[in-house]
């Protein structure tokens, strides 16, 4: 069976290390990386829940897109039961559960998440908005009304709700961006794009998407990344025919959305 280390090296195959922001935390950040493996759980997020799924599985490694700590975000400086990032990481070494993260440079990697975005759309022709390559711009087969785009989105991605700024015309040239990708708003909009799908869209880039005569929609961050969970399944089962790779059945959607009429609703 493979060992922590070699699936890190089949996935950085994919997604190189040299692709990963250089504030960020990627790859084995927990656990020992000559352990044998023989179960590997695939999630977009380390937490509790998942750390649990893992364990009540026999699952030696969690295979994530987020990185389970990061310092940049909130450095690591105790580990404390009492503390929701300590208790997890206790957990984690507790249970004997390796960890390994692939983050910014799987965003960029040629099939990585927003080719995965582009992909699930049903985009054709996808190619980077940027030199970059993050961000993807691709063409429907039609052009559809945001109506109908809109239940694309929600058929394709399943979020719990979108929020959206209509520009008013047929959508058929789209560019996507997994999570907070709305800074690339300009650049969408420059490149002729009809629509950009991304997620955590700030109000003044609402603001900006009318002004430039772009339909933005955001579908939430955990929605736009979690296309890639399939990906790393594949590329795992295909790398290691004999590896046990599951993808999270309990990681979802953090939060949901009310909207006044619905039934209940005052």
């Amino acid at each position: 069976m493979p060992t922590v280390r070699e699936i890190e090296g089949a996935v950085y195959g994919f997604a190189p290390r040299r692709l990963a922001q250089s504030w960020d935390n990627v790859g084995l950040l927990i656990g020992d990386g000559g352990r044998e493996v023989r179960r590997v759980l695939v999630a977009l997020d380390v937490t509790e829940d998942v750390a649990a799924e893992a364990s009540e599985q026999g699952a030696e490694l969690i295979l994530a897109h987020h990185p389970v700590m990061n310092c940049t975000w909130r450095p690591v400086q105790s580990l404390l039961e009492e503390d929701i990032q300590g208790r997890l990481l206790r957990r984690l070494v507790r249970d004997g559960t390796a960890v390994i993260c692939m983050h910014t440079n799987l965003d960029a990697a040629e099939e990585g998440v927003n080719a995965a975005l582009a992909r699930a759309l049903g985009l054709e022709d996808a190619g980077p908005v940027v030199e970059e390559g993050i961000e993807r711009i691709g063409s429907l087969s039609a052009p559809l009304d945001l109506p109908a785009f809109l239940a694309l989105v929600g058929e394709r991605l399943r979020p719990n709700g979108i929020r959206y700024v209509d520009a008013g015309r047929p959508i058929r040239r789209v560019a996507v961006g997994g999570g907070a990708c709305a800074d690339f708003l300009e650049e969408a909009a420059g490149l002729g794009c009809d629509a950009f799908v991304t997620a955590d869209v700030k109000y003044n880039q609402f603001l900006d998407a009318k002004a430039l005569g772009i339909s933005l929609i955001d579908a939430g961050h955990f929605p736009t990344e979690d296309v890639v969970c399939p990906v790393l399944v594949s590329l795992l089962r295909e790398k290691f025919p004999g590896l046990a790779v599951e993808k999270s059945a309990r990681h979802r959607e953090v939060f949901s959305y009310w909207t006044p009429g619905r039934e209940g609703a005052p």
